[in-house]
């Protein structure tokens, strides 16, 4: 038997290496068959026994196809012929787009990085803007999940960014900054939605929600002197209306007052007269049925309103010819 101390041994002469390890295995053949087994038992034993987690289900595939779900819990399958997929079916999962979150926590960091090629979009009113936004779902079924779409962050990802672009594009620039952000994230999370049940995707969106919504740095200028001219033109215009809705009430109370009074005084005057014509006819109605004593009643109503504005009074007898040396001239002077 050749001895192969050198290295060169083994190049120089290849059969006799190989007859010569042959020889040396020659006591071990026997077990070769034995290990191999005890290695693929033990493989197979070990393979046969999975857990599932709390927030989990497990999904078992024999030879590729789907066979049953599986609960949280440990379980048994078929060694090497059978393979499960854990799905994680209570867990939200959370997308973010246009920034990265580095650290969560009581004081989150976020990446440094741009992401303008998912952020930077296009208004209704050919304005532009950095949008930032979240997308969290759930899955809901998770055999849907695994057969009918490849990959499905990537999935989510791309429709969601696409349907984001699309409601963007149909409003303004101010209503996605101000007025419409609500029916913006409830418009975007209906169509998403939508577009993943035609997949037949298993996905459940949760939420889909704005974060910072800002004019590109680089027309931030521009944007911010649009912005107060627009702020200053509401305000002039709503110190008009302030001063509108001051005196125009003011002016139409004034006038509805004045024509109040003037049918008041309208009113009485027609009432008084009404009221004089009245008694006109009333006393008339009396001359004529007793001349005498209406005549007399008349003379003393007009005298009990004219004697009492007469100041010196003087009765005399109606058969005196001359009453002036009765009359003190003297005192009617003085008292004058």
């Amino acid at each position: 038997m050749a001895d192969f101390n050198k290295p060169e041994d083994l190049f120089n002469n290849p059969d006799e290496f190989i007859k010569t390890v042959k020889q040396k295995l020659m006591p071990f053949k026997g077990l070769v068959p034995v290990v191999v087994a005890g290695v693929i038992a033990l493989a197979g034993l070990f393979s046969s026994f999975y857990s599932v987690g709390p927030d989990e289900v497990g999904v078992i595939r024999r030879f590729g196809q789907y066979i049953r779900t599986t609960n949280p819990g440990l379980h048994l399958k078929i060694p090497f012929a059978e393979a499960v997929n854990k799905v994680k079916v209570k867990y939200i999962f959370k997308e973010e787009f246009g920034f990265r979150t580095t650290r969560p926590g009581v004081v989150t960091q976020y990446s440094s990085r741009e992401y303008f090629e998912e952020s930077l979009m296009l208004t209704g009113d050919l304005n532009a803007l950095i949008v930032e936004w979240i997308v969290q779902f759930k899955i809901k079924d998770p055999v849907k999940l695994l057969f009918n779409i490849r990959n499905p962050l990537r999935t989510v990802r791309n429709i969601s960014e696409a349907v984001m672009r699309q409601v963007v594009g149909d409003n303004t620039v101010n209503e996605v900054l101000t007025t419409r952000r609500v029916e913006i994230n409830r418009s975007v999370q209906e169509k998403l939605q939508e577009i993943l049940d035609s997949y037949d995707s298993g996905v459940h969106i949760v939420t889909v929600k704005l974060q910072d919504v800002n004019p590109p740095d680089q027309v931030k200028p521009s944007f911010n002197e649009v912005n107060e001219a627009k702020q200053e033109k509401e305000k002039v215009i709503n110190q008009a209306w302030e001063k509108y809705n001051k005196i125009i009430p003011k002016a139409r109370g004034e006038a509805a007052k004045t024509i109040k009074e003037s049918e008041g005084y309208s009113l009485m005057r027609i009432n008084e007269a009404q009221g004089d014509a009245a008694k006109f006819i009333a006393t008339w109605d009396a001359y004529k049925n007793s001349k005498t004593v209406t005549k007399k009643r008349l003379y003393l109503e007009a005298m009990s309103e004219i004697w009492p504005k007469i100041g010196r009074k003087f009765i005399i007898d109606s058969s005196e010819k001359s009453i002036l040396p009765l009359i003190k001239l003297n005192n009617v002077g003085g008292e004058r």
